[in-house]
C-alpha cells in the first residue's frame, strides 16, 4: 500500500491545485495520508512569489528531508520548483523528484515509479520510469464547509513587481464546463461555499466567445443544492456594472469583494504597470457601495514600492481612512530577480518598509475595531468551519477563509452542531479582526 501526502504552501490557488492532484493520485489507486509522517511519499506544492513565501518553501522542504528514508520519497512542486529547480536539486539532494506548474501528469508518472522504487526497497532519484500498478482502495476524498474552484491560471497583466506570468504563463480560463462539473462535485460532497480563485477572475473568458464572469456566475447558480458562492481577485479597473447588479440580486453569491489595489497614487501605479488612478480607485468604491450597501471590501497593499515618497506614503494612509475598508492586507515590497521593478532606482530599506507597514496595520486595526464594534447586536448567519469541545468557529460573509477574522462561539454538545452548518448568530462582542457571537 503505497501513501502520498501533500503540503500546500502559498497562495488559494495552490490549495485548488493540491485538490486537483490528489484527486488523480486517488483515482490512480494512490491513498492519501493525512500527515506527511504517515506518507510513503511527500509531496509539497512550493510558493516564489515574494522572498518570505520562498524561505517559507524552503524550510518545509528541509523539515521533510529530514523525514525522508529508503521508503519515504520526497517530490517538490509548484511556483518555486519551476523558478529554481537546478538549486534545488544542488542544496537539497533529498529531492527525489522535482515538477513546476501544470505538471500533474508527469507528477503521478514519476510517483508510479517512486512506487516501484519503494516497493522493491530501491533509493535514489534515477531508475525505470514505467508505470507501477497499485492495487489498493482508493481514499474518499473529503471536504469541509469550503472548497477553493480555480477558474481560470496564468496572468496577463504586466505589474513590474510580479514574478507570476513568467511562471504560470499566460491566462487562460478553464472551459465552463469543466468549472460546472467540479462545482457539482463539491456541492454533491457537502461543501456549502465555493470559493471562485484566479489571478484575476474579472478576466475569465477573454478568450472564450461572448463569456464572461456574469456568464459562469449565472450558469453556475442554476445549480441545485445549498451553497454560496464567493470571489477572491478581481482587477479594480475590470469591475463591471453587470457583475455588480448580479451580485446584488443574488444572495448566493457573498457580498465580499477582494479587490488588489497595492497602492492609491498615481505615480506609484504607474511604475507598478498597474490600471487605474486614486480618483478612479475612489468612483469605482463608491459605485460598489452604493450598488451593494452590504458590501464588504477587501485590499492589499505594497508599501516601500521603489521610489515611494514619504508624501506618497501618507497619501496612502490619508486613502486607507478615507475608504475605509472592511479588509485590508499589507506587503513590504520584495525585490524579485528578473521583475522591471528589480531595475528601479531608489529600492527602499527594509526598516522603512517595515516601519510603514506597522503604520498602515495600525491604523486598520482600529478602523477593523470600529466596524467590528458596530455589528454587537445584529444577527447574522455564519457557517462553522471548526468545532473543538465547547468552542465554535464560523465565520459571517463577510469572512473569507484563511483570510480575514472569525466568530468564536460558545457551544454545548447538546447543540448537535457540525461543520457546515449554517446558524444564526448575534453578535455580542468585537476584537480589532474577530467577533464573538452567541447561537439564536
Amino acid at each position: 500500500m503505497v501513501k502520498i501526502n501533500i503540503t500546500t504552501l502559498g497562495c488559494p490557488k495552490n490549495i485548488a491545485d493540491s485538490g486537483h492532484l490528489a484527486k488523480k493520485f486517488v483515482s490512480e489507486g494512490f491513498v492519501y495520508a493525512d500527515e506527511a509522517d504517515k506518507a510513503d511519499i511527500m509531496l509539497i506544492n512550493t510558493c516564489g512569489f515574494i522572498r518570505h513565501a520562498k524561505e517559507e518553501s524552503i524550510e518545509e522542504i528541509l523539515s521533510l528531508a529530514m523525514m525522508r528514508n529508503r521508503r519515504r520519497k520526497l517530490m517538490v512542486f509548484g511556483c518555486l520548483a519551476k523558478r529554481y529547480k537546478e538549486e534545488l536539486l544542488k542544496e537539497i539532494p533529498e529531492i527525489d523528484g522535482i515538477f513546476g506548474v501544470n505538471e500533474e501528469e508527469k507528477i503521478i508518472d514519476y510517483c508510479k515509479h517512486l512506487a516501484r522504487e519503494i516497493n522493491n526497497g530501491v533509493s535514489g532519484r534515477q531508475g525505470d520510469k514505467s508505470n507501477v500498478s497499485l492495487a489498493v482502495a482508493p481514499l474518499k476524498q473529503t471536504y469541509g464547509s469550503y472548497a477553493y474552484l480555480k477558474i481560470a491560471d496564468g496572468c496577463d497583466k504586466k505589474c513590474t513587481f510580479c514574478i507570476i506570468p513568467s511562471i504560470r504563463g499566460r491566462f487562460r480560463s478553464i472551459t465552463p464546463e469543466n468549472i460546472i462539473k467540479e462545482s457539482e462535485e463539491l456541492i454533491k460532497s457537502g461543501v456549502k461555499e465555493i470559493i471562485l480563485v484566479a489571478q484575476d477572475i474579472t478576466s475569465y473568458g477573454k478568450e472564450l466567445k461572448e463569456y464572461d464572469l456574469t456568464a459562469l456566475l449565472k450558469d453556475m447558480l442554476t445549480l441545485d443544492g445549498d451553497f454560496n458562492i464567493r470571489l477572491l481577485y478581481l482587477y479594480p479597473t475590470s469591475i463591471t456594472d453587470e457583475l455588480l447588479e448580479l451580485m446584488a440580486n443574488e444572495d448566493r453569491i457573498h457580498k465580499y469583494l477582494d479587490i488588489p489595489l497595492q497602492h492609491s497614487e498615481d505615480r506609484i501605479l504607474r511604475l507598478m504597470g498597474r490600471r487605474g488612478t486614486r480618483k478612479e480607485y475612489i468612483k469605482l468604491i463608491r459605485n460598489i457601495r452604493r450598488k451593494i450597501p452590504q458590501i464588504a471590501l477587501r485590499t492589499t497593499f505594497i508599501t516601500g514600492f521603489p521610489t515611494e515618497s514619504e508624501e506618497e506614503f501618507n497619501r496612502l494612509i490619508d486613502f486607507i481612512e478615507e475608504v475605509r475598508f472592511d479588509r485590508l492586507g499589507v506587503f513590504t515590497y520584495s525585490n524579485e530577480e528578473d521583475t522591471p521593478a528589480s531595475k528601479l532606482k531608489g529600492q527602499m530599506p527594509e526598516t522603512v518598509k517595515k516601519r510603514r507597514l506597522d503604520e498602515i496595520m495600525k491604523r486598520q486595526s482600529l478602523i477593523s475595531l470600529e466596524k467590528n464594534r458596530e455589528l454587537i447586536g445584529r444577527r447574522y448567519n455564519a457557517i462553522i468551519d471548526e468545532i473543538e469541545g465547547g468552542l465554535v468557529v464560523a465565520r459571517l460573509y463577510s469572512h473569507a477563509p484563511e483570510i480575514d477574522g472569525v466568530v468564536f462561539i460558545e457551544a454545548s454538545s447538546d447543540d448537535n452542531l457540525k461543520i457546515g452548518d449554517i446558524v444564526t448568530v448575534e453578535i455580542i462582542d468585537a476584537f480589532d479582526y474577530d467577533l464573538k457571537g452567541i447561537i439564536i
